[in-house]
């Protein structure tokens, strides 16, 4: 049975979906600079909800957005939008800038191994459903218009403190929002924007008579209403969302469509690196690109995420990586090991989708593979399945489903690899039988260079991975 830590009761509770389909959505990347690593992390561990859903037989239907408009720099109201900011430093458009680190994005995370989104929704293909979203939160009675803005009144919505914990009655102004003499409560925060005269927004959008955009917190409202439907059954994001934008966001989809917006809500921390907080000034803003240069590869940063628990706050170094990157080179030599004892045979690619052969919810995992389910299904307790996995017997069956599970590429490629490298071995052995060692040689390096190594024994070559 699947577990998970349900932010909105703060207690761990056994997941049963709404309906027949699991509806997730996950709050998206804010397209306007270079990602670096500390970005994948949520991505890494909402991937791993999502496998571990499917492989527990469910059906899901995720949805994540991308923001490409209406984020201040700041999670009040206050600053520049952070595309037009990031137009300003590229000399290009917002929307440009955002196709751009879109791009990026989503390359990215083909090479973290993410299972696809079923709706990747942009913020701006929705900006007719977010008047429409102010029209219904005005009608009810939820909103006031300003100088500078339609903002939402959290006075009028008496649940706005209950999902975060929120002391309204302590809250000072300024504490968390901008506030002006036209804010009626220091909590209450921008639906649609206004631009100012004079002021330089390329991102606008005609709505009550006036240019403006939407506020940040409106898109994923409107998202889930347009594409999941209320409620929905899983809303996931960072911890730095609980008392600002989630918190919105359940206040304004309650007063636009009269429900509550998701069942469950999961959080995850942050990582910092070397101890501290990731930031340009700092000079720790590592890509994947820059790791690749280091020796390290998505797959091996991916393993480092997983060793931890996703509630947990993690500390990235590179001794801890390289730590993750021997970590998943053992796990590979052990399926290689059972590859060469098996002789030859048919390992599919893991791919799990839709239609994924795995045991419904009621019935027991398999043989071997059992414990490691079991771990995860306690709230993706991926580091205690680490564990598991580095003290157990496992079958190629097993390391077939933990490759389904974590999508760490353990075995994705080892049907071509591992018939090319027993070809090469046996061409090895044939120019040794003929003492032809400068061709042994040169064979014993092209597999080095593939990354494999031979140790020549009394029953024939075996190999090992070396990277």
């Amino acid at each position: 049975m699947l577990k998970l830590y349900n932010t909105a009761s703060r207690k761990l509770e056994a997941f049963k979906p709404l309906g027949e389909e699991v509806k997730i959505y996950t709050c998206g990347p804010t397209v306007y600079s270079e990602p670096h690593i500390g970005n994948y992390a949520a991505y890494t561990y909402w991937d791993l909800l999502v496998r571990a859903l499917k492989v527990n037989g469910f059906k899901v239907k995720r949805v994540l957005n991308l923001t490409d408009v209406g984020h201040l720099v700041s999670d009040g109201d206050e600053g520049e939008d952070k595309l037009e900011k990031g137009a300003e430093r590229e000399g290009k458009t917002p929307f440009e800038v955002a196709d751009y680190y879109i791009k990026v994005y989503l390359d990215n995370y083909a090479k973290m191994e993410f299972l696809p989104a079923d709706v990747v929704a942009r913020a701006t293909y929705y900006i007719e459903a977010d008047m429409r979203a102010v029209d219904l939160m005005t009608e009810h009675g939820f909103t006031y218009e300003t100088t500078d803005g339609v903002y939402f009144d959290t006075a009028k919505f008496a649940d706005y403190a209950k999902f975060a914990r929120l002391d309204l009655a302590g809250l000072q102004a300024g504490a968390r929002v901008g506030f002006s003499s036209e804010k009626r409560n220091a909590s209450d925060f921008a639906v649609w924007k206004f631009i100012q005269p004079g002021e330089k927004h390329a991102m606008r959008w005609d709505y009550l008579g006036r240019p403006g955009y939407p506020g940040w917190h409106l898109e994923c409202s409107t998202i889930i209403h347009e594409v999941l439907g209320e409620p929905i059954d899983i809303h996931t994001g960072g911890v730095d969302h609980i008392p600002v934008h989630h918190s919105n966001e359940i206040a304004q989809s309650y007063a636009a469509y009269g429900h509550d917006l998701s069942r469950f809500w999961l959080h995850c921390d942050f990582i910092t690196i070397d101890g501290q907080k990731i930031s340009k000034s700092l000079g720790n803003t590592y890509t994947l690109e820059d790791l690749e240069k280091r020796g390290f590869s998505a797959m091996d940063y991916k393993m480092w995420l997983l060793s931890g628990h996703y509630q947990g706050t993690r500390n990235f170094t590179f001794d801890s990586l390289e730590a993750a990157k021997n970590r998943r080179l053992n796990w590979r030599n052990r399926i290689a090991s059972l590859l060469q004892s098996a002789g030859p045979v048919a390992l599919s690619s893991p791919k799990i989708d839709d239609n994924f052969g795995g045991p419904p919810p009621s019935a027991p995992p398999a043989d071997g593979f059992d414990k490691i389910l079991s771990a995860v299904n306690n709230n993706l307790n991926s580091a205690e399945a680490f564990a598991i996995i580095d003290n157990s017997e496992l079958g190629l069956d097993d390391w077939q489903k933990i490759d389904e599970l974590f999508g760490l590429r353990l075995i994705a490629d080892s049907p071509d690899l591992t018939a090319e490298i027993s070809g090469l071995i046996r061409e090895r052995e044939e120019a040794r039988e003929k003492k032809d060692f400068a061709r042994a040689d040169e064979i014993r390096d092209e597999l080095a260079r593939r990354g494999v190594t031979l140790k020549d024994t009394p029953g024939g070559a075996v190999w090992q991975y070396i990277k």
